[in-house]
């Protein structure tokens, strides 16, 4: 069988970069995103300038049963995933009781349910060879509940605490399982969103961007470093840090004073 790394979400962004620079580094890929079209481009430009076997799956994980089509999909191509990365997720931003329902449903099955899924069937090959790794993506709003961006916010803790509490049963195993928390980055997190241009003025204001790129550069280093919690940028890590000295009930207030007059704005019109 071929070992692969599994990157779900890599047609742009952090699953691309993560593509980009294990291929580099001579590792198999097994990409799987909605857009057939830039997987197909993305595997073959990899194959032509690394030598490596990428192999690739245009499939909507956000669809209940979704992961159980890659699971049966990796095991037809003889594949044998010792890197999982489960990149894939989208966001939604308004007033919780405007934002269409079908859509927060649709993000808690991306974001939650087929993370899940897959972790646990991978982990378990993982375990009987004793190897593996496996990398979960969350977002600096796992570490504080967000007014108004509620459900999003609410599924990147559950990515935390999920990720932490395996990555101890795992530590027997030799199966290093790391939580990437990213902070504002240049990707088409809004644009999935459907996110206006207003929108993301108001969440995010004057905050630099990182690149895909600084983000994976930071995921590999906290590999090499076995962390299991892995922050992006330094100024990300120190506002973590600030944040654990405020109770959730001020930092939800200082969120909601500043996103509600935007959003609830919107909503009435």
């Amino acid at each position: 069988m071929t070992k692969v790394a599994l990157i779900t979400g890599a047609s742009t962004g952090i699953g691309e970069a993560f593509a980009r620079r294990l291929a580099a580094a001579g590792h198999h890929l097994m990409l799987v995103a909605r857009n057939g079209e830039k997987l197909q481009a993305l595997s073959q430009q990899l194959m032509a300038q690394h030598k490596v076997k990428v192999y690739y799956q245009s499939l909507d994980l956000s669809i209940a049963d979704a992961d159980q089509q890659l699971v049966a999909e990796v095991a037809d191509k003889g594949l044998d995933v010792d890197l999982l990365i489960n990149n894939a997720g989208i966001g939604s931003a308004g007033d919780f009781t405007y934002l269409p329902l079908a859509g927060e449903l649709r993000m808690m099955q991306l974001n939650m349910q087929t993370l899940v899924a897959l972790t646990h069937h991978y982990l378990i090959p993982m375990r009987i060879r004793k190897q593996g790794t496996v990398i979960n993506v969350a977002s600096m709003a796992c570490f504080q509940p967000s007014p108004f961006m509620a459900t999003y916010a609410a599924s990147k803790a559950f990515v935390r605490s999920f990720t932490e509490a395996v990555a101890e049963e795992n530590s027997p195993f030799n199966i290093q399982v790391m939580l990437l928390c990213p902070g504002a980055t240049e990707t088409s997190f809004f644009d999935n969103a459907q996110m206006k241009k207003d929108d993301r003025q108001t969440i995010l204001g004057n905050t630099q961007l990182q690149t895909p790129e600084q983000v994976v550069t930071a995921a590999l280093k906290g590999l090499q470093k076995g962390k299991r919690i892995t922050i992006s940028g330094s100024k990300n890590l120190l506002l973590m840090r600030i944040a654990y000295f405020f109770p959730n009930k001020m930092i939800t207030r200082i969120f909601a004073k500043a996103f509600r007059p935007h959003f609830q704005q919107q909503a009435s019109s």
